[in-house]
């Protein structure tokens, strides 16, 4: 059961790890189960280990595939939150593990190109995060215009009133973090399952096991459940109203040839709140392309039957918004594009909390698309909740705070 580095790792990403060929009865029960082997579900996976757990991971297309809210190429670690602090906490403290694990990598999975947030005027969220960073002690600098145009020349920094860049932070090599994560949890003694869970029956105060698709048993002292946007599938009495996945386009440019002005050495990742119309992006990494999407939540998305093709009026706005912010990509070819999903709470905020009928039951999820930078963080408290360890519990994660409809408060 028990897959090798090899099958893990095809050459500096990791391979999908596939079923097995025959339905399989696990006789030796684990300490946790946890389902879904996304940015969640293996940090948690890995924080049990570390604690000294025996861990199964199961998952049914393998660390971060396709369809998952945390496949993909990139994504942002940024500590500016405005005035919710505690994502900048979490965000910070996650940024020594993503350190860690990149060290431990063939490639590359943190690039420290910084981060720069933009704003047409002294926005209360922008002075919010002034004062939380300066609280915190971290090196955030301020920047007027005239300093962000002289720094950021790819930038058209028009109509712009402050920035504010955050030098330690930067993008995360997304799928290829967690397949290196999955190897390493593997590599140390966890065991991974590539299978397909089913809803679990009702137990009395507690889970006691769970099927699988293919007709396997899946034995447990304690369970977590980080599937994502198949969540609401799982528990769909207490979650289908409660996190909703959503259509998200992301588009990737191709820069002109040798211009120094889109790589990670003279452009951050950047974010600009354009009047409440969020654009955000990244720079040119590994040659992938210049990286934007709009920060808005798309349509309901299913995560299995959902088309994943671009929209062309999605591709028009973005292309009207580059033309003015980064006019020296006006005209550049669109290199590819992708559709991945927000898996969202009504705010924003985080699930991590027990089940209210299983004790032994923790569920993690609503990344709500600014999640996967906090991996760690989430993996820690969610292991703390599962093992009983010290843990100052946060209600804003609770499943009782979890409305089923509301205005996103977290950006």
């Amino acid at each position: 059961m028990r897959p090798t580095r090899r099958e893990l790792l095809a050459g500096a990403a990791a391979a999908s790890l596939s079923a097995p060929a025959a339905a399989q009865i696990i006789t030796r029960p684990a300490d946790v189960a946890v389902v879904g082997a996304g940015v969640f579900g293996a940090w948690t996976a890995k924080k049990l280990q570390d604690a000294g757990r025996r861990v199964l991971l199961v998952d049914p297309w393998g660390p971060a595939h396709a369809r998952a809210s945390s496949g993909g190429e990139s994504r942002m670690t940024r500590g500016a939150y405005g005035a919710d602090e505690i994502y900048t906490r979490m965000a910070l403290s996650s940024l020594d593990d993503w350190r860690a694990l990149s060290r431990t990598a063939g490639l590359p999975l943190f690039a420290e190109t910084g981060v720069l947030f933009f704003f047409p005027d002294r926005d209360p969220y922008a002075l919010a995060t002034i004062e939380v960073h300066r609280r915190l002690g971290l090196p955030t600098q301020v920047l007027e215009r005239a300093e962000m145009t002289r720094r950021f020349p790819a930038i058209d920094s028009d109509g712009v009133a402050l920035g504010l860049y955050e030098p330690q932070f930067g993008v995360l090599m997304a799928r290829r973090a967690v397949q290196t994560l999955v190897a390493r949890f593997v590599e140390a003694g966890g065991s991974y399952l590539a299978a397909q869970v089913l809803p679990p029956e009702a137990g009395q105060g507690r889970l006691n096991r769970l099927r699988t698709a293919d007709g396997q048993t899946i034995n447990a002292d304690r369970f977590v459940f980080a599937a994502g946007p198949w969540l609401p599938r799982l528990f769909p009495d207490l979650l289908a109203r409660r996190i909703r996945p959503t259509r998200q386009e992301v588009f990737f440019f191709r820069p002109p040839a040798g211009d120094p002005r889109f790589g990670p050495g003279q452009l951050p990742g950047w974010a600009d709140f354009n009047g409440g119309d969020l654009f955000y992006g990244m720079p040119d990494l590994e040659a992938r392309g210049f990286k934007i999407a709009r920060d808005t939540h798309g349509p309901v998305m299913d995560p299995d039957e959902g088309d994943r093709g671009h929209s062309a009026e999605a591709l028009a706005r973005v292309r009207a918004f580059i033309a003015r912010r980064f006019p020296a990509l006006r005209d550049a070819p669109l290199n590819e594009s992708r559709v991945c999903q927000y898996e969202n709470s009504a705010n924003g905020d985080f699930l991590i909390d027990r089940h209210p009928r299983w004790h032994n039951t923790v569920l993690v999820g609503a990344g709500s698309g600014h999640g996967f930078k906090m991996g760690p963080a989430v993996g820690a408290y969610a292991a703390a909740l599962v093992t009983g360890a010290p843990l100052s519990i946060e209600p804003r994660f609770s499943l009782s705070s979890k409305a089923e409809s509301g205005e996103r408060l977290v950006h």
